[in-house]
């Protein structure tokens, strides 16, 4: 395997969203222990592209990658149940407006705005009780 593709440290082909034009629409696969590279292989097979990004969060001790149209989140049972509520993640240019415009249309923030390994999320649940996390990417003090 490519030293880019391993996921116990943070790698991404584009480490910073500020000039991306619309968001990416990231649909949430959560998988067990051990199942990752297993599984981003069969979802770069699926859509025909590779692995974008890989990343571990080690203080929710979960490893991530970003597959196309999918976010792959690798962890045990008790580590992915805050996580599989959010029905997906919107990587957007700058996470700020879009907090300010949610919290103006009353919806509740469940995960406040903060700094995490990739740049800064946060999670939403809207009006309409659809729960999303935001966030940006930004480069990490390494340039990764």
């Amino acid at each position: 395997m490519p030293p880019h593709r391993h996921f116990d440290q943070l790698w991404r082909d584009r480490n910073d969203t500020s000039r991306q034009r619309s968001p990416r629409v990231l649909i949430r696969v959560f998988v067990g222990p051990g199942e990752l590279e297993a599984r981003v292989a069969f979802y770069e097979q699926l859509q025909g592209v590779v692995a974008d990004a890989g990343f571990p969060f080690p203080e929710a001790g979960l490893r991530l990658a970003m597959v196309g149209a999918f976010l792959l989140i690798e962890g045990a049972p008790d580590k992915l149940a805050p996580f599989t509520s959010t029905t997906g993640t919107l990587l957007v240019d700058d996470v700020q407006p879009y907090y300010d415009r949610l919290v103006a249309a009353g919806a509740q923030i469940i995960f406040p705005l903060q700094v995490v390994p990739t740049g800064a999320a946060f999670n939403a649940v809207h009006p309409d009780g659809t729960v999303v996390e935001y966030v940006h990417h930004r480069p990490d003090p390494q340039g990764r």
